[in-house]
């Protein structure tokens, strides 16, 4: 096996990101190629980040020399959702590192992203992957790729011995875990290993780029801020996450047919998410509160509207581990169909390896303020409370 961490550029590709950022780019290319947005870092574990400040600054500095390959091009062209405009607009986009200010306030990492949209939607997921393998270089120099795949295949014994192949039949598994990995190369041969001894189950990975050369499905629809953004794109607030479903099914006529539901709550969610939208989309993902309380929910909301639930899907990606997953199938099997995307517990999970706990929210569209308002309290998102008290107003969210 190769290194674990590699020299030079930690990003090497246009496409090592996660696939929804490549589907909500070319929906912002279409429809808001005027946009304007904010994004700041967070690090949720109160990690001492100055050492690696420099090192940061210069991986983001190396962004800018990346392009859209021939081959990435052709491949991206094989996705008959992908538009050919859009594709041309990728070959020519360059990350500008401009746009990114890194600094430190406060004995703290702070980091701003401030750009037209379309032009600095993908910075998100390279940071923090940038951000992850810099302190994991430095905390965790002797941990080797062996480790990260025989804990791996530990677990994947552990279910084998746990679940019969009849139990473990429909356990759909893809890889979200580029955005906190230990390394690049550690998320390449994971998910090497689950194609190679894990076929059955394994559906494929977020990652583009991984994707792409291993011949895998990409994996993931839209992501937060696509709803958040419409807060201040130009319909009313109370209209906004039916607004941002609109759009969202306008742009891909059936195609990626997976909504988030905890941008503002699952409970307002819902409410918007009408008899119509149901039936337009395919499933709903979890990323926020109980799984399955979520998942009573979406089941009740779906046979209140006339509609069997054992057609629709519901994708679960909060803090998932294999016996997570397992105990959501078990307990929903034959209610609704299921899919999980398992991050960190992943792509960084060595014993005595603790994995980072890090996010980048938009915080502003159009120079106003946008909010996540989770059905996680602490996955509340926002730097104007004032917006959030409106917020909650205008989509009667009570906590």
């Amino acid at each position: 096996m190769t290194a674990t961490y590699r020299d030079g550029p930690i990003i090497t590709s246009l496409l090592d990101t996660d696939w929804y950022k490549i589907t909500m780019m070319q929906g912002v290319h279409h429809k808001y190629p005027n946009a304007s947005v904010t994004w700041e870092f967070r690090c949720r574990n109160s990690e001492d980040l100055a050492p690696y400040l420099s090192e940061i600054r210069d991986q983001i500095d190396q962004l800018g020399t990346l392009k859209l390959s021939v081959k990435e091009s052709a491949y991206l062209s094989t996705i008959n959702y992908l538009t050919p405009d859009f594709i041309r607009f990728l070959e020519l986009f360059r990350f500008r590192p401009e746009y990114v200010d890194v600094f430190m306030e406060d004995q703290e990492l702070c980091i701003v992203i401030d750009g037209p949209w379309s032009h600095s939607i993908l910075f998100e997921i390279v940071l923090l992957a940038i951000i992850s393998e810099v302190r994991n270089r430095v905390l965790y120099p002797d941990i080797t790729i062996e480790q990260a795949v025989n804990q791996l295949r530990y677990k994947l014994d552990t279910l084998r011995d746990n679940y019969t192949s009849e139990q473990l039949a429909g356990l759909n598994l893809a890889d979200f875990g580029t955005r906190r990995r230990l390394s690049q190369p550690v998320q390449e041969a994971i998910i090497t290993v689950l194609n190679q001894e894990f076929p059955g189950n394994f559906v494929g990975t977020s990652n583009v780029d991984i994707a792409r050369r291993h011949g895998l499905a990409p994996m993931g629809t839209m992501a937060h801020e696509w709803v958040m953004a419409h807060q201040q794109l130009g319909s009313r607030l109370v209209d906004s996450q039916r607004a941002a479903l609109e759009a969202w099914v306008q742009e891909y006529r059936g195609h990626l047919g997976i909504a988030l539901t905890d941008t503002i709550t699952l409970d307002a969610f819902l409410r918007d998410f009408d008899l119509y939208f149901a039936k337009l989309f395919d499933g709903l993902r979890h990323d926020s509160g109980d799984p399955l309380h979520f998942a009573e929910k979406c089941i009740q909301h779906y046979k209140t509207l006339g509609i069997d639930p054992r057609s629709k899907t519901l994708i679960f990606s909060d803090s998932l581990t294999f016996d997570k997953a397992m105990a959501l199938k078990t307990t929903l099997e034959g209610r609704i169909k299921t899919s999980f995307g398992i991050g960190t517990t992943l792509t960084c999970d060595v014993p005595g390896l603790k994995p980072m706990n890090m996010v980048i929210k938009m915080v502003a569209c159009n120079g106003q303020p946008v909010a996540k308002i989770s059905d996680e309290p602490g996955k509340t998102s926002s730097r104007d409370q004032g917006f959030v008290k409106y917020l909650k107003r205008v989509f009667q969210v009570e906590h």
